[in-house]
């Protein structure tokens, strides 16, 4: 089941001298629940490149999302990243259970929160904004 999700946030750095990883600002790992050293996958919006790495923390009211490593080389500055990680969940805990989503502005701040995703509409109607 999808855990956690930041939604559209955009590359503020690519480090490929740096340790592996994704540094992500602490108020985003706050929001989302994403703990440092946790699995991420990676969607780019911009080329459709699709990876995994882990969660860094990075400085607190930054707006950093910094791909290091390997990962720097999936991604260029200023493109859109949607970050998603997943957990198994039992049965029997799918009641209660819900995602942490996670929508931000163009500088990477908490525009809004959810649980869940809206409907898709069929083909050619328009969709709710978000």
């Amino acid at each position: 089941m999808l855990q956690a999700k930041l939604h559209r946030v955009s590359v503020t750095h690519c480090e490929l001298d740096y340790e592996g990883s994704c540094a992500i600002d602490d108020d985003l790992l706050e929001a989302s629940g994403l703990l440092p050293l946790q699995k991420i996958d990676i969607y780019n919006v911009n080329n459709g490149a699709r990876f995994s790495t882990y969660v860094i923390r990075a400085e607190r009211g930054s707006g950093v999302i910094s791909l290091n490593g390997a990962a720097a080389r999936m991604a260029q500055k200023n493109d859109i990243l949607i970050i998603a990680a997943y957990v198994e969940v039992e049965e029997a805990e799918l009641p209660g259970f819900a995602a942490r989503l996670v929508y931000v502005d163009g500088a990477n701040r908490i525009k809004s929160t959810a649980s869940e995703i809206a409907v898709q509409p069929a083909a050619g109607r328009p969709r709710a904004a978000e």
